[in-house]
């Protein structure tokens, strides 16, 4: 491991923090994000079986497009 394997460890705690704390402060007023139109959710008895797929497909391009961002800064 060298330096740089620190500093993205470093970075991706503090973003888990800063991610954690916006939804324990305002989990209410986010999006409905896992009841987006494309999320699969099928319950019959008892069975669940859920799917994200459309809210995946939200998070993977929001965190593509910020990862594309610090890295052109740093």
């Amino acid at each position: 491991m060298d330096q740089n394997t620190g500093k993205y460890l470093a970075w991706a705690g503090a973003m888990l923090l800063i991610v954690g704390l916006v939804i324990y402060f305002l989990g209410p007023k986010l999006p409905p994000f896992g009841r987006l139109p494309g999320d699969i959710r099928v319950e019959r008895g008892n069975f669940r079986f859920y799917a994200p797929i459309m809210t995946m497909i939200i998070v993977s391009l929001v965190l593509t497009l910020l990862i594309n961002v610090i890295k052109r800064f740093f």
